[in-house]
């Protein structure tokens, strides 16, 4: 009867800590995103981990609210920083002086100081986005736009590239196209810069369309806006 009573007790115990970890740490996620509405929290089976099920999410941390786990990413709550996305970025990064620029097409901006590699298909809307709303947008940078014409997604992409690649002025011809639509006559000359770029660009992991590479190896994915590209190069020491 008495150990009976006594894990009766030690459950109850169990329960009040329980309770009062899981208040104090709504607590302290009211305090940090005061706008936010906490429908629930639960404590996991692992290593002191609380779900904590908020504005239709899942996010996870630990009873203090030092860190949150959201759509696969670390969060510091305090400072908002992105552990996951600064490792990301760490780790993807390139060595941006081993690029082949001479595979790309050269499109001097300005006084050309600042430098950025771009990955770009023909065919695809957010690379003509880019060029049309953002990059025009920018001056004093060289861009090495490296033609990564997407097959499949895109099946005359690979044509386009040909007919730029071979044109008498390729950077002019391939502003024709993703500025005004207007594709230089396809001629004939030697394209295996294309093939070579597409090889480099499975090599450096790009799977997508824009990609850019910033002179500091890191990158960025997608039509950004153009604030957000300078910001990315201002940050980005000038490289030879």
């Amino acid at each position: 009867m008495i150990k009976k009573l006594m894990g009766m007790m030690l459950v109850a115990a169990f329960s009040l800590n329980v309770h009062a970890d899981e208040a104090s740490l709504r607590k302290a996620i009211e305090a940090t995103y005061p706008k936010v509405r906490v429908e629930s929290i639960t404590k996991t089976s692992y290593a002191g981990l609380y779900e904590v099920f908020l504005d239709g999410q899942i996010i996870y941390t630990d009873d203090k609210f030092s860190f949150l786990i959201a759509d696969g990413r670390l969060i510091e709550p305090k400072s908002k920083r992105d552990v996951t996305g600064e490792r990301l970025d760490e780790l993807t990064k390139v060595d941006f002086s081993s690029l082949p620029l001479d595979q790309a097409i050269k499109v001097v901006k300005g006084n050309g100081s600042r430098k950025l590699v771009v990955f770009s298909d023909p065919d695809c809307p957010y690379c003509k986005r880019l060029e049309q709303k953002e990059l025009v947008n920018i001056n004093d940078v060289t861009i090495y736009t490296f033609l990564f014409p997407l097959e499949q997604l895109h099946p005359d992409a690979v044509n386009k590239s040909k007919a730029i690649w071979c044109a008498a002025d390729r950077a002019k011809a391939w502003q024709d196209w993703v500025l005004n639509g207007q594709l230089a006559k396809a001629g004939n000359c030697d394209t295996s810069a294309i093939d070579k770029s597409a090889e480099l660009g499975r090599k450096l992991g790009v799977v997508s369309t824009p990609t850019l590479i910033f002179a500091d190896g890191k990158r960025m994915l997608g039509a950004y806006p153009a604030k957000d590209i300078e910001k990315a190069m201002s940050t980005t020491p000038a490289k030879k």
